[in-house]
């Protein structure tokens, strides 16, 4: 293993972390309906837990409501179990076809609670890519005691997984900043 294979390594690990975060956070209401909201939710489909968005289409038809029309209609009382028992705080209403969620406008107070869950999850990114680059580091400090690298080539690999790591980071902060306005926005 050379020093661009484990700085290589650690990037893909580093940007899947980042990718985990971008879905988590599509999932945070924001005060206007959007799919992603519950595409994730486990729905206990047949005794076994399967997204929504596998069961259902899920629709935005206006912006405080969403629409949800399972492919199955059985599904639609398990359907109905997982949006209650999710931590989205909705209400559904069936007609024994299509479930309907009314999003209601958020309170300050919700905003601030969300805000907080946004920091959260941002400060779980973060030490998620700071264990990356942990990792990457004692490979790198492997290979140089395995003597199949030089001082230099190490010091060298640390300062680029460094500078790797300060793009990811901001990257991550940019990521939480633009969520925390859609939260903020009325």
């Amino acid at each position: 293993m050379t020093v661009k294979d484990i700085l290589k390594e650690a990037e893909g690990h580093m940007l899947k972390s980042m990718e985990v975060l971008a879905l988590d956070l599509k999932g945070i209401r924001t005060g206007r309906a959007s799919p992603a909201l519950v595409e994730r939710l486990p729905v206990n489909y047949y005794d076994s837990p399967t997204p929504l968005e596998q069961l259902a289409t899920i629709s935005a038809p206006e912006p405080q409501l969403l629409s949800i029309r399972p492919y199955d209609p059985s599904a639609l009382k398990e359907i109905e179990r997982a949006i209650l028992a999710s931590e989205l705080g909705l209400t559904p209403n069936n007609d024994g076809k299509i479930i309907r969620l009314h999003i209601p406008r958020l309170t300050e107070e919700r905003r601030t609670e969300l805000t907080k869950v946004v920091h959260k999850r941002v400060e779980e990114t973060r030490v998620a890519v700071r264990n990356v680059r942990r990792d990457a580091q004692d490979k790198l400090r492997d290979l140089e005691k395995a003597r199949q690298i030089s001082e230099d080539d190490l010091r060298r690999g640390r300062d680029d997984l460094q500078k790797l790591t300060d793009k990811l980071m901001e990257q991550v902060e940019d990521i939480g900043k633009r969520k925390e306005q859609e939260i903020r926005e009325v």
